[in-house]
């Protein structure tokens, strides 16, 4: 069986979303492991219930950023997992790091990609005055939230709405979509290939897979 590890910062809801699939067999995998760079993040918690096995790597026992991200790197690849996944991993990966899981390594993101890279996705949309809000699914390259999208999800915003609202609807469509892109890199039909992201050998439009489908 194929061979997840998953890396997160705090409450884990979408490693339960990956953990759910995996129990279902929506996703062919297993969890092999979880890792955090805050020993307090609730996602632990989360492996922990779930019988696997939870670790979180301080990163104030490292000199630089590289080193903690190679110390990661040898972690991980204790399991040799098959995919390396981001949920809400709140540290910005070394390009050895990036290099090292390629193709291999997927995030999802609280925005609709290009739009809003980075923190505080729902303010910004909310400030902004946008109808629409959404979530996407991409390959992590050097580019903070800058690789090829792979699949997104839309949710309409409300008149009035507040961050919070808005957060738990985005994070609805989270649960549904971070599991089906999984399970397609898993079987085979994901690749990331000349820069590039491809579905069954064909590349996928900029926004994404079915864009316009929630």
């Amino acid at each position: 069986m194929k061979k997840i590890v998953v890396l997160l910062s705090g409450e884990g809801s979408n490693l339960q979303a990956v953990m759910d699939a995996c129990r279902d067999g929506k996703i062919p995998a297993r969890i092999a492991a979880v890792f955090s760079n805050r020993a307090d993040a609730y996602g632990l918690k989360r492996a922990a219930q779930g019988s696997l096995p939870a670790h979180a790597l301080n990163p104030g026992d490292y000199p630089h950023r590289a080193a903690f991200d190679q110390a990661l790197m040898e972690r991980i690849d204790e399991h040799r997992p098959d995919a390396v996944i981001l949920a809400g991993y709140m540290r910005i990966l070394s390009p050895a790091f990036v290099s090292h899981y390629a193709g291999r390594l997927l995030n999802i993101h609280p925005s609709l990609l290009p739009r809003y890279p980075g923190l505080h996705t729902h303010r910004q949309v909310l400030a902004n005055g946008d109808d629409e809000h959404g979530t996407s699914v991409h390959f992590v390259t050097e580019e903070l939230d800058g690789g090829p999208v792979i699949l997104q999800a839309k949710v309409p915003v409300f008149p009035d709405d507040n961050e919070a609202e808005l957060a738990a609807r985005v994070k609805t469509q989270e649960h549904a979509i971070y599991p089906l892109a999984i399970r397609w890199l898993l079987q085979g039909r994901l690749e990331l290939r000349d820069g590039m992201a491809r579905l069954d050998g064909l590349p996928l439009p900029p926004a994404g897979y079915a864009a316009d489908e929630a």
